[in-house]
Protein backbone atom coordinates (compact mmCIF):
# COMPACT_ATOMS: atom_id res chain seq x y z
CA UNK A 1 0.00 0.00 0.00
CA UNK A 2 1.70 3.40 -0.52
CA UNK A 3 -0.04 6.85 -0.14
CA UNK A 4 0.61 8.80 -3.27
CA UNK A 5 -0.43 12.39 -1.80
CA UNK A 6 2.29 12.25 1.18
CA UNK A 7 4.84 14.49 0.78
CA UNK A 8 8.08 13.33 3.08
CA UNK A 9 9.76 16.87 3.37
CA UNK A 10 6.13 17.83 4.98
CA UNK A 11 6.20 17.95 8.51
CA UNK A 12 4.45 15.33 10.88
CA UNK A 13 2.54 17.07 13.72
CA UNK A 14 2.89 15.26 17.09
CA UNK A 15 0.48 15.58 19.34
CA UNK A 16 0.88 14.19 22.84
CA UNK A 17 3.10 13.24 26.23
CA UNK A 18 6.43 14.56 26.55
CA UNK A 19 7.38 12.91 30.42
CA UNK A 20 11.32 11.69 32.32
CA UNK A 21 10.30 7.90 32.21
CA UNK A 22 11.92 5.91 35.83
CA UNK A 23 13.06 2.41 35.56
CA UNK A 24 13.66 0.40 37.96
CA UNK A 25 14.47 -3.75 37.36
CA UNK A 26 14.90 -5.92 40.51
CA UNK A 27 17.83 -7.65 41.22
CA UNK A 28 16.43 -11.36 41.86
CA UNK A 29 13.23 -12.40 42.97
CA UNK A 30 11.31 -9.04 44.87
CA UNK A 31 9.78 -8.77 48.06
CA UNK A 32 6.78 -6.96 48.24
CA UNK A 33 5.97 -4.73 51.32
CA UNK A 34 9.83 -3.93 51.32
CA UNK A 35 12.87 -1.95 49.39
CA UNK A 36 14.31 -4.36 46.83
CA UNK A 37 17.87 -4.00 45.15
CA UNK A 38 17.16 -3.16 41.93
CA UNK A 39 18.85 -1.69 38.58
CA UNK A 40 17.08 2.12 37.87
CA UNK A 41 17.78 4.49 35.24
CA UNK A 42 16.30 7.41 33.82
CA UNK A 43 15.52 8.92 30.04
CA UNK A 44 13.75 10.64 28.82
CA UNK A 45 10.37 9.52 26.88
CA UNK A 46 6.35 9.65 26.28
CA UNK A 47 4.54 8.24 23.09
CA UNK A 48 4.29 11.35 21.67
CA UNK A 49 7.67 12.26 22.47
CA UNK A 50 9.50 9.31 21.09
CA UNK A 51 7.87 8.97 17.91
CA UNK A 52 8.76 12.63 17.16
CA UNK A 53 12.11 11.79 18.35
CA UNK A 54 12.46 8.58 16.50
CA UNK A 55 11.14 10.70 13.37
CA UNK A 56 13.80 13.05 13.38
CA UNK A 57 16.46 10.96 14.08
CA UNK A 58 15.29 9.07 10.31
CA UNK A 59 14.99 12.28 9.03
CA UNK A 60 11.26 13.12 9.19
CA UNK A 61 10.63 17.14 9.91
CA UNK A 62 8.26 16.60 12.85
CA UNK A 63 6.86 19.55 15.30
CA UNK A 64 5.87 18.18 18.47
CA UNK A 65 3.32 19.34 20.33
CA UNK A 66 3.26 18.56 24.24
CA UNK A 67 3.19 20.79 27.93
CA UNK A 68 6.80 20.41 30.18
CA UNK A 69 7.18 22.59 34.21
CA UNK A 70 8.54 25.56 33.72
CA UNK A 71 11.70 24.37 35.53
CA UNK A 72 15.06 22.20 34.71
CA UNK A 73 13.77 19.13 34.35
CA UNK A 74 10.76 20.69 31.69
CA UNK A 75 14.24 22.43 29.73
CA UNK A 76 16.25 19.19 29.75
CA UNK A 77 13.44 17.49 28.09
CA UNK A 78 13.06 20.07 25.57
CA UNK A 79 16.63 21.14 24.86
CA UNK A 80 17.10 16.79 24.50
CA UNK A 81 14.32 16.48 22.22
CA UNK A 82 15.31 19.58 20.28
CA UNK A 83 18.56 18.28 19.89
CA UNK A 84 17.50 15.14 18.05
CA UNK A 85 15.78 17.69 14.88
CA UNK A 86 12.60 17.87 16.68
CA UNK A 87 10.68 21.64 16.40
CA UNK A 88 9.17 21.61 20.31
CA UNK A 89 8.47 25.46 19.51
CA UNK A 90 5.00 24.85 20.17
CA UNK A 91 5.28 22.73 23.57
CA UNK A 92 3.51 24.44 26.18
CA UNK A 93 5.95 25.42 29.91
CA UNK A 94 3.89 25.88 32.49
CA UNK A 95 4.28 27.05 36.18
CA UNK A 96 1.56 25.68 37.59
CA UNK A 97 2.16 21.83 37.04
CA UNK A 98 5.06 19.34 37.08
CA UNK A 99 6.51 17.05 34.05
CA UNK A 100 4.90 14.17 33.25
CA UNK A 101 6.67 11.30 34.81
CA UNK A 102 6.52 7.16 33.99
CA UNK A 103 7.91 5.05 36.38
CA UNK A 104 7.89 1.29 35.06
CA UNK A 105 8.84 -2.08 36.92
CA UNK A 106 10.38 -4.15 34.65
CA UNK A 107 10.84 -8.17 35.11
CA UNK A 108 13.96 -10.12 34.58
CA UNK A 109 13.68 -10.47 30.78
CA UNK A 110 13.30 -6.61 30.77
CA UNK A 111 9.54 -6.66 30.14
CA UNK A 112 6.83 -4.71 31.88
CA UNK A 113 5.37 -5.68 34.96
CA UNK A 114 3.48 -2.74 35.26
CA UNK A 115 3.83 1.21 35.30
CA UNK A 116 2.30 4.56 36.77
CA UNK A 117 1.99 7.42 34.94
CA UNK A 118 1.44 11.65 36.24
CA UNK A 119 0.11 13.48 32.74
CA UNK A 120 -1.54 15.87 34.94
CA UNK A 121 0.06 18.33 32.79
CA UNK A 122 -1.20 17.55 29.21
CA UNK A 123 -4.40 19.32 30.55
CA UNK A 124 -2.76 22.37 29.22
CA UNK A 125 -2.58 21.03 25.82
CA UNK A 126 -6.25 22.35 25.16
CA UNK A 127 -8.76 22.40 22.79
CA UNK A 128 -8.29 26.66 22.60
CA UNK A 129 -4.75 25.77 22.80
CA UNK A 130 -4.83 23.49 19.73
CA UNK A 131 -7.15 26.08 17.62
CA UNK A 132 -4.71 28.80 18.30
CA UNK A 133 -2.03 26.47 16.60
CA UNK A 134 -4.53 25.32 13.73
CA UNK A 135 -1.90 26.18 10.75
CA UNK A 136 0.13 23.55 12.50
CA UNK A 137 -2.91 21.21 10.48
CA UNK A 138 -2.28 22.96 7.12
CA UNK A 139 1.32 22.26 6.96
CA UNK A 140 1.33 18.93 7.90
CA UNK A 141 1.45 15.82 6.20
CA UNK A 142 -0.10 13.93 8.77
CA UNK A 143 -1.26 14.07 13.04
CA UNK A 144 -0.11 11.50 15.29
CA UNK A 145 -1.93 11.71 18.24
CA UNK A 146 -1.21 9.58 21.75
CA UNK A 147 -4.22 8.18 24.20
CA UNK A 148 -2.90 10.58 26.99
CA UNK A 149 -4.71 13.30 25.39
CA UNK A 150 -8.08 14.52 27.08
CA UNK A 151 -11.13 13.41 25.04
CA UNK A 152 -12.31 17.20 24.55
CA UNK A 153 -8.21 17.62 23.09
CA UNK A 154 -8.66 14.65 21.08
CA UNK A 155 -11.93 15.90 19.29
CA UNK A 156 -10.25 19.18 18.48
CA UNK A 157 -7.62 17.04 17.06
CA UNK A 158 -9.97 15.10 14.99
CA UNK A 159 -12.11 18.42 13.99
CA UNK A 160 -9.27 20.17 12.51
CA UNK A 161 -7.47 17.28 10.84
CA UNK A 162 -10.57 17.08 8.97
CA UNK A 163 -11.16 20.82 7.95
CA UNK A 164 -7.38 20.59 6.69
CA UNK A 165 -7.87 17.35 5.14
CA UNK A 166 -5.09 15.83 7.18
CA UNK A 167 -5.33 11.95 8.41
CA UNK A 168 -4.49 11.11 11.79
CA UNK A 169 -2.83 8.47 13.28
CA UNK A 170 -3.13 7.48 16.72
CA UNK A 171 -1.54 4.54 19.36
CA UNK A 172 -3.88 3.67 21.89
CA UNK A 173 -1.13 3.74 24.89
CA UNK A 174 -2.84 1.78 27.29
CA UNK A 175 -5.48 -0.43 28.54
CA UNK A 176 -7.44 2.44 29.94
CA UNK A 177 -6.38 4.87 27.65
CA UNK A 178 -7.47 2.89 24.68
CA UNK A 179 -11.18 3.94 24.92
CA UNK A 180 -10.64 7.21 23.95
CA UNK A 181 -10.27 6.39 21.02
CA UNK A 182 -13.37 4.40 20.08
CA UNK A 183 -15.49 7.17 18.75
CA UNK A 184 -12.61 8.19 16.04
CA UNK A 185 -11.78 4.66 14.55
CA UNK A 186 -13.76 5.10 11.59
CA UNK A 187 -11.26 8.12 11.14
CA UNK A 188 -8.07 7.03 11.92
CA UNK A 189 -5.68 6.79 9.09
CA UNK A 190 -2.98 4.27 11.22
CA UNK A 191 -4.09 2.54 14.48
CA UNK A 192 -1.36 1.13 16.74
CA UNK A 193 -2.72 -1.10 19.87
CA UNK A 194 -1.01 -4.33 21.49
CA UNK A 195 -2.97 -7.05 22.55
CA UNK A 196 -5.00 -5.84 25.65
CA UNK A 197 -5.22 -1.97 23.99
CA UNK A 198 -7.04 -3.88 21.19
CA UNK A 199 -9.06 -5.99 23.04
CA UNK A 200 -10.48 -3.08 25.04
CA UNK A 201 -11.09 -0.57 21.75
CA UNK A 202 -13.55 -3.87 20.45
CA UNK A 203 -14.67 -4.49 23.88
CA UNK A 204 -13.88 -7.99 23.65
CA UNK A 205 -15.80 -9.16 20.98
CA UNK A 206 -12.51 -10.35 20.12
CA UNK A 207 -9.78 -11.99 22.96
CA UNK A 208 -6.58 -10.66 21.36
CA UNK A 209 -4.11 -13.43 22.47
CA UNK A 210 -2.68 -14.97 19.61
CA UNK A 211 -1.46 -14.43 16.01
CA UNK A 212 -5.36 -15.67 14.47
CA UNK A 213 -6.77 -13.19 16.65
CA UNK A 214 -4.96 -10.15 16.44
CA UNK A 215 -5.09 -10.68 12.38
CA UNK A 216 -8.69 -10.76 12.96
CA UNK A 217 -9.08 -7.65 15.40
CA UNK A 218 -6.88 -5.98 12.56
CA UNK A 219 -9.14 -6.53 10.05
CA UNK A 220 -12.20 -5.84 12.40
CA UNK A 221 -10.49 -2.42 12.67
CA UNK A 222 -10.51 -2.07 9.10
CA UNK A 223 -13.57 -3.02 9.16
CA UNK A 224 -14.84 -0.35 11.20
CA UNK A 225 -13.01 2.15 9.18
CA UNK A 226 -9.27 2.48 9.78
CA UNK A 227 -7.10 2.28 6.87
CA UNK A 228 -3.91 0.56 8.30
CA UNK A 229 -4.28 -1.45 11.74
CA UNK A 230 -0.91 -2.22 13.21
CA UNK A 231 -1.29 -4.90 16.52
CA UNK A 232 2.28 -5.89 17.92
CA UNK A 233 1.78 -9.06 20.03
CA UNK A 234 4.94 -9.12 21.88
CA UNK A 235 7.67 -12.08 21.01
CA UNK A 236 4.90 -13.03 18.09
CA UNK A 237 5.83 -10.08 16.11
CA UNK A 238 3.42 -7.72 14.30
CA UNK A 239 -0.13 -8.22 12.74
CA UNK A 240 -1.58 -5.86 10.47
CA UNK A 241 -4.43 -4.89 8.34
CA UNK A 242 -5.83 -2.54 5.46
CA UNK A 243 -8.54 -2.68 2.89
CA UNK A 244 -6.08 -4.47 0.62
CA UNK A 245 -4.10 -6.95 2.43
CA UNK A 246 -3.00 -8.16 5.89
CA UNK A 247 -0.38 -9.63 7.34
CA UNK A 248 2.43 -10.71 10.38
CA UNK A 249 5.76 -9.96 10.39
CA UNK A 250 7.77 -11.93 13.10
CA UNK A 251 9.47 -10.69 15.66
CA UNK A 252 13.98 -10.37 15.56
CA UNK A 253 15.20 -12.68 18.58
CA UNK A 254 16.34 -10.36 20.61
CA UNK A 255 18.05 -9.90 23.96
CA UNK A 256 15.96 -7.41 25.88
CA UNK A 257 17.69 -4.33 27.86
CA UNK A 258 13.80 -2.82 28.23
CA UNK A 259 10.80 -2.80 26.22
CA UNK A 260 10.29 1.11 26.91
CA UNK A 261 9.77 2.37 23.31
CA UNK A 262 9.56 -0.30 21.48
CA UNK A 263 6.20 0.17 20.31
CA UNK A 264 6.70 3.94 19.35
CA UNK A 265 9.66 3.13 17.38
CA UNK A 266 7.44 0.35 15.72
CA UNK A 267 4.90 2.90 15.10
CA UNK A 268 7.28 5.90 13.83
CA UNK A 269 9.13 3.85 11.43
CA UNK A 270 5.94 2.30 9.93
CA UNK A 271 5.01 5.95 9.40
CA UNK A 272 8.14 7.15 8.29
CA UNK A 273 8.22 4.41 5.53
CA UNK A 274 4.19 5.02 4.38
CA UNK A 275 5.43 9.25 3.76
CA UNK A 276 8.42 7.74 1.73
CA UNK A 277 6.53 5.61 -0.63
CA UNK A 278 6.94 2.47 1.08
CA UNK A 279 4.22 -0.36 0.64
CA UNK A 280 2.66 -1.53 3.78
CA UNK A 281 4.87 -4.64 4.04
CA UNK A 282 7.69 -2.89 3.54
CA UNK A 283 6.96 -0.34 6.22
CA UNK A 284 6.13 -2.72 9.16
CA UNK A 285 9.59 -4.83 8.73
CA UNK A 286 10.97 -1.51 8.98
CA UNK A 287 9.32 -0.70 11.85
CA UNK A 288 10.10 -4.15 13.60
CA UNK A 289 13.26 -3.93 13.05
CA UNK A 290 13.14 -0.67 14.63
CA UNK A 291 11.46 -2.05 17.67
CA UNK A 292 14.16 -4.78 18.30
CA UNK A 293 16.78 -2.19 18.12
CA UNK A 294 15.07 -0.10 20.29
CA UNK A 295 14.70 -3.53 22.44
CA UNK A 296 18.55 -3.47 22.93
CA UNK A 297 18.85 0.05 23.54
CA UNK A 298 18.86 1.73 27.73
CA UNK A 299 16.29 4.52 27.32
CA UNK A 300 13.46 4.76 24.63
CA UNK A 301 15.07 5.82 21.98
CA UNK A 302 18.31 4.86 19.80
CA UNK A 303 20.12 7.78 19.93
CA UNK A 304 22.59 6.67 16.69
CA UNK A 305 19.03 5.61 15.08
CA UNK A 306 19.21 6.27 11.26
CA UNK A 307 17.73 4.70 7.65
CA UNK A 308 21.11 2.96 7.11
CA UNK A 309 21.15 1.39 10.60
CA UNK A 310 17.89 0.05 10.19
CA UNK A 311 18.49 -1.88 6.57
CA UNK A 312 21.93 -2.91 8.07
CA UNK A 313 19.48 -4.76 10.35
CA UNK A 314 16.85 -5.41 8.10
CA UNK A 315 14.33 -8.65 8.09
CA UNK A 316 13.96 -10.21 5.05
Amino acid sequence: MVVDNFHPDKRVLVIGAASLDVLGQPIGTPESGTSNPAHVRTSFGGVARNVAENLARLGQPVTLVSAVGKDDLGKQLLNHTASAGVDVNCCIQVSDAATAAYIAILDDKGNLSYGLDDMTILRHVSSAYLRSQSDLFAQSALVFVDANLAPATLRTVFSLARRHNVPVCADATSTLLAKRLENHIPRLFLLNANRSEASALLNNRIEVNDMTNALAAAREFVRMGVEIAVIPIGEGGVCYATSQTSGHIPAVLTRIVDSIGAGDALTATTLFGILNGMDIDEAIRLGVTAASLTLTHTGAVVPNLSLELLYDRLII
